[in-house]
């Protein structure tokens, strides 16, 4: 992709003075019926303490509501800032996806670095240049931060999880339902970086671009980084896109990008969970992928004393049967399939007690 062409859609030309002079910095911002926030994700931008240039690239998929007027009063109060506002949109009345608005907010821009914002967040004044900061010495990275979610209650070990990740976690943890391990309204990176990975996927609503983004990142070798300070108010309502992604979606991409990443270089494996999750994982593994599982392990006495697993959807005579042991008594590696911070320490308590490492031994899933 070619973020200084010529766009041959039908969406209104840009305002700003847009392509020219590359400033440092450019703020990514698609945005949809946005009024009930957009004063104030602007006016973050307009606080920031970052020294160096900067602009705002937003572009606007169509909205409805009031969110056009509001770009109109903060272009002018971003350009006294000294801060450009390039404007770009289109008038149909369906909104052509997330995907697509960010792709187009990135090509009208000529920043070298890009600063994700989504409308209905909030960044801190030091964000852009302590992300900047970050990334400057990362060419290969895609840098995130840690958050404040608004409301405070909202999410609470979502929240906890986004925050408290480990460097290295930040690498290994990349399966888990809860997507990428940096959140992407949290993302800073090189505009050469970016263009190198390809853009979002526009395939419209229900499609999670940011999640097949960020495992295309992951393939071409990218990186993972965290600004340890909170940059970022997110906020959390009912209208968010990301509620429009259904679960299975989610579900076949981390299966996918599991089997790719791990499970073709693992000549057999364990899955952690007897129950529900442990069992839909099995399921829906490639047919090699389901040979190298050699036991399901739990601590439930109950599964245990089951003894097997019979795949009955299987076409094979006689249907696999898959054994259930004790995690004591099963080999890893392992792919855990239990949720994380839901067992009051019992799973992290086991797994410490196995002298285990993550990202070797096992990996987490759910």
């Amino acid at each position: 992709m070619n973020p200084y062409e010529d766009r041959s859609d039908a969406s209104a030309p840009a305002e700003g003075t847009g392509i020219g002079q590359p400033v440092d910095v450019s703020v990514i911002i698609p945005t949809y019926n946005a009024e009930a926030w957009l004063d104030e994700c602007l006016k973050s931008v307009y606080l920031q303490d970052f020294p160096g240039t900067l602009e705002v690239s937003i572009y606007n998929d169509g909205s409805t509501d009031d969110t056009a007027n509001l770009i109109r009063q903060w272009k002018s109060k971003l350009e006294d800032r000294g801060i450009d506002m390039i404007v770009g949109g289109h008038n149909s009345s369906k909104p052509r996806g997330v995907g697509y608005a960010k792709n187009q907010a990135i090509q009208q821009s000529s920043g070298r670095y890009l600063c994700f914002l989504d409308s209905d967040d909030v960044m801190m004044p030091q964000r852009v240049r302590l992300q900047y900061e970050a990334a400057v010495p990362l060419p290969k990275s895609i840098v995130g931060c840690r958050v404040r979610r608004e409301p405070e209650e909202a999410t609470e070990r979502y929240t906890r999880w986004i925050n408290s990740l480990t460097p290295e976690q930040l690498q290994t943890q990349v399966f888990t339902s809860h997507g990428p391990t940096i959140i992407m309204p949290t993302w800073f990176c090189s505009r050469e970086w970016f263009c190198y990975v390809g853009q979002f996927v526009e395939d419209g609503q229900g499609t999670p671009e940011d999640l097949l983004f960020f495992y295309e990142h992951l393939r071409k070798g990218g990186e993972v980084h965290r600004v340890d300070e909170c940059l970022l108010k997110y906020r959390y309502h009912e209208g968010a896109a990301t509620h429009a992604v259904s679960e299975e979606t989610i579900w076949n991409n981390r299966v996918k990008f599991l089997e790719e990443r791990v499970l073709q270089h693992w000549p057999s494996f364990t899955i952690w969970n007897a129950g529900k999750q442990g069992r839909k994982l099995y399921r829906s593994l490639t047919p090699n992928n389901r040979e190298k599982v050699t036991a399901f392990c739990d601590v439930d006495c109950k599964k245990i004393c089951k003894g097997f697993y019979t795949h009955e959807e299987s076409e094979k005579r006689p249907k696999p049967k898959i054994p259930i042991l004790h995690f004591k008594e099963a080999k890893p590696p392992f792919i855990i399939c239990v949720k994380l911070d839901l067992t009051g320490g019992g799973l992290e308590e086991n797994l410490h007690s196995l002298n285990l490492k993550e990202g070797l031994d096992y990996y987490h899933f759910n």
